[in-house]
């Protein structure tokens, strides 16, 4: 029995080692500097709890057809870290739109990607403020203003931060893309990146219009829940705004693959992202064909897959399909 108690302390001494060896390697890959021991031992806390969720799920990486991973947010909880990097407020959502995309009627290819035409920007990361609705916005004007003038302009998330208040937007403290590009609109275009640099927090407005570097006459709606609709639109008309729900940590862990929770909500949406394609590719146990959305995050290229992941195309899973609109230009 002694023999027996030994053996386990030494386990149990040699996970613990392996850990805090873990630990320290991944601080230093991700620049971490905690402001107290305090600190640090809360986050190597939460670290080691993520850490069990991952070696779980990747267990078992070929039954759910994704994989997750230790990544730069890892020492964080789900809900703070929502609370840092969502900021999509669909409760500021008019039901009063009045122009809404029209199915085209086309035969849709099997594969779309729009980074293969030149119409999406490289990814770009918004930190630690709720800005995700203002990369959103951009991104799908963006792709507009590539699709219809033949440029690329990289445009200002900071100058939707600062400026499209008075539209129903707060900054930092979150958003929605129909309402920055009505302000859009009104205000006579938005800023280059180059002109308005992004900041990461909220400030004072200071829009140049001799630095307008894209415009638009309004936007269209897909009528919610319109998984189809979105495929056209998605096919024929560029990267689309979307919304969905990202509260969980199986997304903020995310590593590759087809993701496809089994709990996640098509209503309650917190994160604004970017629809830039969809196609299949063979996923799960059987390594079957899975439909998905190629989609263009904001947490910076280090995240997922290069800053894009894929989530499955069916039944509007985690609200994809909910609220999805882009500008016209």
């Amino acid at each position: 029995m002694k023999l027996l108690i030994a053996v386990a302390a030494l386990i149990v001494c040699a996970t613990a080692f392996e850990y805090t060896a873990e630990w320290e390697l991944w601080k230093r890959t991700n620049g971490k500097d905690y402001s107290s021991e305090k600190e640090e031992l809360y986050r190597q806390t939460i670290w080691e709890a993520n850490k069990k969720i991952v070696l779980e799920h990747n267990a078992n990486a070929d039954k759910w057809g994704w994989t997750l991973e230790m990544n730069a947010f890892a020492d964080l909880e789900s809900s703070e870290f929502a609370a840092m990097y969502n900021g999509y407020r669909r409760s500021a959502r008019k039901s009063n739109a009045t122009r809404y995309h029209v199915p085209t009627g086309n035969a849709l290819p099997d594969t779309v990607d729009w980074r293969t035409k030149g119409a999406v920007t490289p990814v770009k990361n918004q930190k630690q403020c709720g800005s995700c609705w203002a990369f959103s916005t951009t991104g799908s004007l963006e792709g507009q203003t590539f699709l219809k003038k033949g440029t690329l302009p990289s445009l200002s998330e900071q100058q939707l931060v600062d400026c499209s208040d008075k539209y129903g937007n707060h900054g930092c403290q979150g958003g929605l893309m129909d309402n920055a590009f009505k302000y859009i609109e009104a205000n006579g275009g938005i800023d280059s990146e180059a002109s308005y640099p992004y900041e990461a927090k909220n400030g004072k407005c200071r829009f140049q219009q001799s630095a307008v570097a894209a415009t638009c006459t309004g936007y269209k709606d897909i009528p919610h829940d319109d998984i189809d609709g979105l495929q056209d639109a998605v096919a024929n008309v560029g990267p689309i705004s979307v919304a969905m729900d990202a509260s969980h940590s199986s997304f903020q862990l995310y590593a590759a693959g087809v993701y496809d929770p089994l709990l996640c909500s098509s209503t309650r949406l917190d994160h604004g992202v970017l629809a830039v394609g969809y196609g299949t590719e063979p996923s799960g146990l059987f390594h079957e064909e899975k439909p998905y959305w190629l989609v263009k995050n904001s947490w910076g290229p280090d995240w997922g897959q290069q800053g894009y992941f894929k989530i499955v195309r069916k039944d509007n899973k985690c609200g994809i399909a909910t609220d999805a609109s882009y500008p016209t230009v």
